[in-house]
């Protein structure tokens, strides 16, 4: 069998997994907001389970209301909670997939709102990234966190999961235990290593007792914090055998904290896949229990050759189930090419639950936290429906609308499909937003969906075909402010620069710190470009906080680019730009300027359809120019409405 190793099974404790996939905890926002398990939570697990992976963790499940990261999270902290709980384990079952309860307290990473009083931690030491005030705990609380831990996972026994995960890794409230970063104590739990190992191994000792020797107990662990003043691959080495004889059955290996530079425990596509396998192989050096290694892996390749080299004895594939929930079992079925991959964007999982404070879904899987919903149905009078564009929005919503039994083409101006993704994927690390649109165009293909390249649709042409109905994915063209000089010569737009339509000179100045600009920026550099980027916002407009944003910031800055914030530009003139910053004019030299100063809808042919009669949808950046996310979604809804 292709992948031998990945599909092969293997016993923790007793419980025998039919492979060594394993969906590991994500955040989804999915629960009831009083902790109790809703249909959307079921139905997304049950569908994962259906996809064939081995063993599935579910997302956090708080041990004591004080402890929740998020309002929506599960609670594990009463009886009340048990009957609830069992319709987990009942509907992944059903699939022959395994199920583990992961049992969480955030500790200082979370807020007021969330917790219902004050954050706790080891020490008053509020979170380096949210601030928030917190509670040192007293010796009385900490015993009570302990028992709790212990109550919970007998809880989950009693619910019928096969297994409990202990959450002690990601800067969490066991984590903060574990790290001077955080543990400032001096008391039995603080201080020395073997006291800040104390509570950990007290909360396995209390679990075990609770759940018995025969049942799998482990814990996930950040093998390495990578934040300065925190513990090192070094210390894990020296604690996870600790771990493993205080009754711990097998290790999950993930990295760093909510303040690690980069956001490694949620990797973006920035990161190597794969990147942290290496810590996963140095845990299972000093310990007899498996090891589950994790860190931005989609490819079931990866996976197989990492456990055959004994870097990890099962590995966790985190986003790559929100992409393709059947991964695996297309993998195990030789059908490789029909996987739609992640490419670790992070736009609809983590920086959605994060960020905007939404629950989790994937740029690239629109279904995902809907298969709670009742699918579109089939048409029972199929339309010709014609969409204007191929790129993301076109392309996902004729998916959705050929699935549905219409007659569907496409018409794109372009000589090949991917509208904004074609320029998008260049920049370094982004060459998998192109596998996306390879894989549209294949699913396409099978439904007999003509894409006719090339070809402009015109208002007449609608007029004279008269279509059933419409989807105007038509994508958005470059502006600019008005500048003295942006006719010159030596002026391009970003998308002609990343695309190759232009020649590539230094030194270059970029208009315009967005995203665009940023990603233009780290494309040049990376082509030898000498590059400044000026920016009229006094803040940087792409966030640093984020995965992308960070390493952004950091390739430029590491590759010489110069970035100005607040810098107004007067005009292009003599070979440079001239423009105001900090009270100075001042003027720089370019050979290139490169416009990434934003974009307007492209929607002309609307008139048309309403003068028509003609049912119709706008989608994607033809609607609003935004993100991936807004394009592939707007254009599965359409296709589902039209």
């Amino acid at each position: 069998m292709k992948y031998s190793h990945l599909f092969s099974p293997i016993t923790i404790n007793g419980m025998t997994l039919k492979n060594r996939a394993v969906m590991p905890p994500m955040g989804t926002g999915y629960g009831n907001a009083d902790g109790t398990v809703s249909d959307r939570l079921l139905a997304y697990l049950a569908r994962r389970a259906q996809g064939g992976t081995g063993l599935i963790i579910t997302e956090i499940c708080a041990v004591d209301p004080r402890g929740k990261g998020f309002p929506n999270e599960l609670g594990a902290w009463k009886d009340d909670f048990i009957s609830g709980l069992v319709r987990i384990p009942e509907a992944l079952h059903r699939y022959g997939a395994k199920v583990a309860l992961q049992l969480h307290h955030a500790g200082r990473e979370t807020f007021e709102a969330a917790a219902g009083a004050m954050p706790e931690a080891p020490s008053a030491i509020p979170s380096v990234i949210l601030g928030q005030p917190c509670e040192a705990m007293s010796l009385e609380r900490v015993h009570q966190i302990i028992d709790a831990f212990a109550k919970a996972a007998g809880r989950a026994r009693e619910a019928g999961f096969d297994a409990v995960e202990l959450h002690g890794a990601h800067g969490y409230l066991l984590n903060q235990f574990l790290s001077p970063f955080s543990n400032q104590r001096d008391d039995d739990y603080g201080g020395s290593e073997e006291n800040r190992m104390r509570f950990i191994l007290e909360i396995i000792a209390a679990a075990r007792k609770v759940v018995g020797k025969d049942f799998p107990l482990w814990i996930r662990v950040s093998a390495d914090e990578l934040v300065r003043g925190g513990y090192d691959l070094a210390f894990m080495q020296r604690f996870a055998p600790k771990m493993v004889a205080a009754g711990i059955d097998a290790i999950h290996c993930s990295v760093g904290v909510y303040s690690t530079p980069g956001s490694l425990s949620v990797a973006s596509m920035d990161t190597d896949p794969g990147f942290n396998l290496f810590r996963a192989r140095a845990l299972k050096e000093v310990v007899n229990v498996p090891v589950i290694g994790v860190g931005r892996i989609n490819n079931p390749e990866l996976a197989d050759e990492a456990i055959a080299r004994g870097d990890a004895d099962l590995i966790s594939f985190g986003r790559q189930h929100l992409a393709d929930p059947d991964f695996i079992n297309k993998a195990k079925e030789g059908k490789f090419e029909d996987i739609r991959w992640c490419v670790a964007c992070n736009q609809g999982c983590i920086e959605r639950l994060s960020f905007e404070m939404k629950s989790a879904t994937c740029s690239f899987n629109p279904e995902c936290g809907r298969e709670y919903k009742v699918s579109a149905i089939k048409t029972v009078q199929p339309r010709r429906v014609w969409i204007v564009g191929a790129g993301p929005a076109g392309l996902s919503a004729a998916m959705t609308a050929a699935a549905r039994g219409h007659k569907v083409e496409i018409f794109e101006k372009e000589t090949e499909p991917g509208g904004q993704l074609l320029s998008a994927s260049r920049p370094p690390h982004k060459s998998g937003f192109m596998d996306w649109v390879k894989w549209a165009t294949r699913e396409l293909e099978k439904a007999s969906v003509m894409i006719h390249y090339r070809h402009a649709i015109s208002a007449d042409e609608i007029k004279k075909q008269s279509p059933d109905a419409v989807i105007l994915a038509c994508g958005a063209y470059p502006v600019a402010v008005p500048i003295t000089g942006l006719d010159s010569r030596i002026v391009a737009d970003a998308r002609d620069g990343l695309a190759g339509k232009i020649a590539l000179k230094s030194p270059a100045v970029i208009l315009g710190a967005g995203y665009v600009g940023m990603e233009t920026a780290d494309y040049l550099l990376a082509n030898g470009i000498d590059v400044t980027v000026l920016e009229m916002q006094k803040f940087p407009p792409v966030n640093k906080l984020t995965a992308h944003g960070y390493w952004l910031h950091k390739r430029i800055k590491d590759g010489g680019g110069r970035l100005f914030f607040g810098a107004k530009v007067l005009a292009i003139e003599n070979g440079g730009v001239r423009y105001h910053h900090v009270n100075i004019e001042e003027k720089i030299t370019a050979a290139l300027i490169i416009t990434a100063m934003g974009a307007r809808s492209e929607n002309a042919l609307e008139n048309v359809c309403k003068e028509m009669a003609i049912p119709y949808r706008i989608v994607g950046d033809a609607k609003s120019p935004r993100r991936i996310l807004e394009a592939i979604h707007e254009g599965h809804r359409a296709g589902e409405e039209i």
